[in-house]
């Protein structure tokens, strides 16, 4: 049988089995646009991108904290230039005073046998320039798996099947932005991006191949719904199940295996791009990641 949630070396079984909410996409989200390819069956989800249009699914709930997960299994052979997101975000995004925050997966295609790029990014107060990117070490195109964003007060993490590969934690005592006070929705969208997705731009989207097909199951989530001004004080309180002690860091076991897949796998990472940021490297860069 397929595995439930994966992420059981950061949160306990049993915390698990009280807190998460089989959500199913039919009850907590809804298509946005490009509606005629964006199919909603139960706890099915079907993101499609022909030469007309793309799609994307946002949920329903507004949080500040906890768990989301879904299992996505990604558009197979040639997907070259096709980009698959599923992030959560706050609103603002593209406005005159963009202060939005939001953690980011997206999935860069590739042609028919080069492998995928796992693109990760986190912004705070509307600025990213964070990007973290992974080879799969993993087929993510002929089965499904869980892709999960954990946030609360201590830090961001992101992991595939259980497996966390990144880490960013809250440096607010130094100064250094991080998510705390924005509620975020739950977001996913499928959409052609030949002008820089794929080698650059000079690999473009090949619409023989078309339709691209992104499949999801299994929207779980374990989360603190907005509900006013006073949630940025409620959802941090230290009562909330994602904020017991033994979620304010990683365990070794995970560090070890985190470290594995980071110099085995990754393949960008802004806080070793000194010629980008002109030597001017983000603070968090000098601290300790996890």
């Amino acid at each position: 049988m397929a595995p439930k949630v994966l992420f059981l070396a950061l949160i306990s079984l049993v915390a698990l089995e009280q807190t998460l909410v089989h959500a199913t996409f039919a009850t907590d989200a809804v298509c946005g646009w490009g509606k005629d390819n964006c199919q909603i069956n139960g706890d099915n989800l079907t993101l499609i991108l022909n030469q007309w249009s793309g799609a994307a699914v946002q949920g329903t709930k507004e949080f500040i904290y906890g768990y989301i997960d879904m299992r996505i299994k990604l558009v197979p052979d040639n997907s070259a230039a096709v980009v698959t997101t599923y992030y959560t975000s706050s609103p603002g995004v593209a406005t005159a005073n963009d202060k939005h925050d939001e953690i980011d997966f997206e999935f860069l295609g590739n042609e028919t046998g080069k492998p995928y790029t796992i693109h990760t990014n986190i912004f705070v107060d509307g600025v990213g320039n964070r990007e973290e990117q992974f080879r799969p070490w993993f087929e993510p195109t002929t089965d499904y798996h869980n892709y999960t964003i954990f946030w609360n007060p201590y830090m961001v993490v992101w992991s595939i099947d259980g497996t966390v590969f990144r880490v960013y934690k809250n440096h607010m005592d130094k100064g250094i932005p991080f998510p705390t006070s924005r509620p975020q929705r739950v977001y996913s969208s499928i959409w052609n991006a030949d002008d820089w997705a794929c080698q650059g731009g000079r690999v473009k989207t090949n619409w023989t191949h078309q339709p691209f097909i992104a499949r999801y199951l299994n929207f779980q989530d374990s989360v603190c719904v907005w509900n006013s001004e006073s949630s940025i004080k409620d959802c941090a309180a230290p009562s909330n199940w994602y904020a017991a002690p033994q979620y304010k860091e990683l365990s070794q076991s995970q560090i070890d295996k985190m470290n594995e897949i980071r110099s085995n796998n990754m393949i960008y990472n802004y806080c070793t791009d000194t010629k980008r940021f002109n030597g001017k490297m983000a603070p968090e860069c000098s601290l300790s990641a996890y």
